[in-house]
């Protein structure tokens, strides 16, 4: 009874990673995380990316001026110094917490190098705060590097968003193949969630072609999202405006597909999670 205690409290930690760029990580990773606040939920986001633009698009445009980052406090732990795990969050509007970061994160691959933790930091740091959260989402990289394995190393599942184009598509294979890597030397219970397609004009060839080629290549091993998201010029703005795309155009196709993503995966979630309570209860 105590290991189904445990299991219910703690946060699930999901990683929005893609080594491509410009796949809308983080732009998933903020209307995610607000999506799955409005429902309710205790979400803390997590930024892992030293170009910090989820701490920018949540409205923190002057990250350079912070205290405490995700860098201070990866730090700290590969130093073994004492820390505060909930120093240095800030609180947003809609209803989501933040571990902010700025460009000194970009000096940490290096520092991973030759940690005794080296991947395994980022989780050591989130153990902490695993109880006070539902959801906690981490906005990776652009790369395959430290700070991603950092990330993978520290979630339980991976959710790939895919730009409806086929060169980002190409990239999948790379990135499933450092997945297995992690699965099988670091975190045996990681988990793919699934691939979801975003930036995408549904009435183009070439994004209907890359939506039946992501089916046909990954489908059989991987769930694709039957939700699309689609390209939209309010959701390129919410950046700018530090706002979730619920907040800045709420009734737009953009946000009624972010909230329907939002459902899908909190679907599978307590599908998963009924499933390993079951598990343990026999």
């Amino acid at each position: 009874m105590a290991k189904k205690q445990k299991l219910s409290q703690e946060a699930k930690i999901i990683a929005i990673a893609n080594q491509k760029g410009g796949t809308a990580k983080t732009t998933s990773t903020v209307n995610l995380g607000v999506g799955l606040a409005n429902q309710g939920k205790r979400v803390l986001l997590v930024d892992a990316d030293p170009q910090g633009d989820l701490t920018t698009a949540l409205g923190w445009t002057e990250a350079d001026n912070l205290d405490v980052t995700l860098t201070t406090q990866m730090e700290r732990i590969i130093r073994d110094e004492p820390f505060d795990c909930h120093e240095g969050i800030l609180h947003h509007e809609e209803g989501v917490d933040l571990v902010p970061t700025n460009i000194e994160l970009s000096a940490m691959e290096m520092m991973l190098v030759n940690a005794m933790s080296r991947e395994v930091t980022l989780k050591n740091y989130l153990s902490g705060l695993k109880r006070e959260y539902d959801y906690i989402l981490i906005d990776c990289m652009p790369s395959l590097g430290m700070l991603t394995i950092n990330a993978l190393a520290a979630a339980d599942s991976v959710i790939i968003p895919v730009q409806a184009h086929y060169l980002p598509l190409k990239g999948m294979a790379q990135l499933t193949k450092t997945i297995g890597r992690v699965q099988r030397q670091i975190n045996p219970s990681l988990k793919v969630d699934g691939v979801v397609l975003t930036l995408a004009d549904m009435r183009t060839n070439l994004a209907r072609a890359t939506a039946d080629s992501l089916k046909q290549n990954y489908g059989r091993i991987v769930k694709v999202y039957q939700t699309v998201i689609p390209v939209s010029v309010k959701t390129a703005e919410t950046s700018a405006a530090g706002k979730s795309i619920y907040a800045y155009d709420k009734n737009g196709a953009a946000a009624k597909a972010y909230a329907d993503f939002t459902r899908e995966v909190m679907r599978d979630g307590e599908r998963q999670r009924n499933k390993d309570e079951a598990t343990l209860g026999r």
